[in-house]
């Protein structure tokens, strides 16, 4: 079944504790995408400028993604963010960020993106989240990410947005602050009940937690050894997630935790690599297999 992503498209410069790479491929619409693509063909919605290599949209193509959506302003400059992650690579420095053509994105989807039946809409100004939900009127399943800046900066939009969605993702810290919750179990119910028949709050090397009307449960994370660079894990995750659940055209119960599952193992294979070399070195049936590990693993 269709599913379209809407969000950021960008130019990242990563540091870690041992290599640095300037101007690889990132944003959270471009890991969703790529890991998705294993699963279901993705219409990708984003915004670059002139700046923006040809390459990439020709590797975004060669995965079977389309790129109609993605439009390049003339004159503009893509995204860019740089980050340093510290020995603990769970934390990480934001160093620079410069919006530019992103910061002017106000989504118009062609009318093929329209009709999508599962929609993600990735970290992002809620507003716009919300002008996207208007444009996509027989969706069967949409699902929203947020960060801190929007809970914290726009929380009446955000607000409005979790009572229009069907489930949210979003990470550990940020749960807590939209909850006003420590304890992460209270205020995955407590964003619950503000609207989404879903919530999973993604918790890094620890994996993720499903919080639903009937059932909560744990997804650990696959112990994976060569972690390289996390970023882009939990867009991974959520591309994985959702890819599934198109592919399938079920969104039941059962569904969900397998595709967390499929999420999980997406993820795992994105932090082995810069930008999304992790993700390039492998096909559908490396994650298959590596998903009948993760299975044994959860078996007692």
């Amino acid at each position: 079944m269709s599913l379209v992503v809407v969000g950021s498209v960008a130019l990242d410069s990563v540091e870690t504790p041992t290599e640095t790479r300037e101007n690889v491929l990132g944003g959270s619409a471009v890991f969703f995408t790529y890991a998705a693509s294993f699963f279901t063909g993705v219409k990708l919605v984003s915004v670059v400028g002139e700046d923006w290599p040809a390459k990439y949209t020709e590797l975004l193509n060669s995965r079977g993604i389309d790129t109609s959506g993605l439009d390049v302003v003339s004159g503009g400059k893509t995204f860019f963010w740089r980050g340093r992650y510290l020995d603990d690579m769970n934390q990480r420095e934001t160093l620079d960020v410069q919006l530019n053509v992103f910061g002017e994105f106000d989504p118009k989807l062609p009318e093929a993106h329209r009709r999508c039946k599962y929609l993600f809409l990735a970290n992002g100004p809620p507003a716009i989240q919300a002008r996207v939900l208007d444009q996509c009127p027989g969706t069967q399943l949409s699902v929203a990410d947020t960060m801190d800046l929007w809970i914290k900066s726009t929380r009446p939009e955000l607000d409005a947005l979790l009572r229009r969605v069907d489930g949210l993702l979003l990470n550990d810290g940020e749960a807590k602050l939209l909850a006003g919750e420590e304890n992460l179990v209270k205020a995955g119910h407590a964003i619950r009940r503000m609207g989404p028949r879903f919530v999973i709050i993604k918790k890094g090397e620890h994996g993720a937690m499903f919080f639903g009307e009937h059932e909560t449960y744990v997804m650990p994370a696959y112990p994976t050894e060569d972690l390289v660079d996390p970023t882009g894990a939990g867009d991974s995750f959520g591309g994985g997630m959702m890819g599934y659940l198109a592919e399938q055209n079920d969104f039941s119960p059962a569904a969900l935790k397998k595709a967390m599952a499929y999420g999980t193992l997406a993820a795992s294979f994105a932090v082995e690599g810069f930008s999304l070399d992790g993700l390039q070195r492998v096909e559908r049936a490396d994650i298959d297999r590596r998903m009948e590990q993760y299975r044994r693993m959860l078996s007692f």
